[in-house]
């Protein structure tokens, strides 16, 4: 079997078992929707400015993520199946069958607070839908680059539900200062080369953290 097709087999592995259980879909609809709801009841007839929105509306997808996207490395551990698959993959498709299966789960997200926003928040109008359509995907996939990893290193420690949100705040904090600005600007109805800056940032982001993830990954997997 090429690797191509053992990464692909991994993916719909971990697709079947999240359709089956549901664990993660379930967490991060739930955190998603409570988060929006508190926000509602919190802000109540006040108009939120866009700056707010949009920190706000990162806010939300971080903490939703933190609640679900663990579960790629900690469910192996659970189940006991961590140790065969490290027998009939290599430690690259792993990472990459692992990081896709993140990606399409963080894109959902993303993708569900967005129109959930859209619905209950009138001051949340998207002006410039190209700068947030990239600032989406970049953000999403950078989201979900740290994540991986992150589940990997926590995977066997004891205390991993706490652990995962201590060490995914700070390595998370230039990306979700980068996705707020280029948010804001999306909002406000900014040219698309006003944000050029923060693309770059997002684009180098993504790059160096699943290329570093890449390198890296096989000593955290094995060890």
């Amino acid at each position: 079997m090429s690797t191509i097709a053992r990464t692909w087999a991994l993916v719909v592995k971990d697709a079947r078992s999240e359709l089956r259980t549901r664990y993660a879909m379930n967490a991060l609809v739930m955190f998603v929707i409570t988060s929006v709801a508190t926000i509602l009841f919190a802000m109540r007839e006040d108009q939120a400015s866009p700056e707010l929105l949009a920190g706000m509306y990162w806010v939300v997808v971080f903490f939703s993520s933190m609640s679900g996207l663990s579960r790629i490395f900690v469910s192996e551990e659970e189940k006991g199946t961590a140790l065969a698959l490290q027998l009939i993959a290599s430690p690259k498709v792993v990472y990459v069958g692992k990081l896709l299966f993140n990606c399409g789960l963080t894109l959902l997200l993303t993708l569900a607070v967005t129109v959930l926003y859209l619905i209950v928040f009138p001051g949340f109008v998207v002006a410039s839908f190209d700068i947030f359509a990239v600032t989406w995907l970049l953000g999403s996939l950078g989201l979900a680059s740290a994540a991986t990893i992150i589940a990997a290193i926590i995977a066997r420690a004891n205390t991993r539900g706490t652990l995962y949100p201590v060490l995914s705040f700070p390595v998370l904090i230039p990306l979700l200062m980068t996705v707020m600005r280029s948010t804001i600007r999306a909002l406000a109805g900014e040219s698309f080369e006003n944000a050029f800056g923060e693309f770059q940032v997002l684009f180098s982001y993504l790059l160096v953290m699943t290329g570093g993830s890449y390198l890296l990954f096989e000593h955290v997997w094995k060890d």
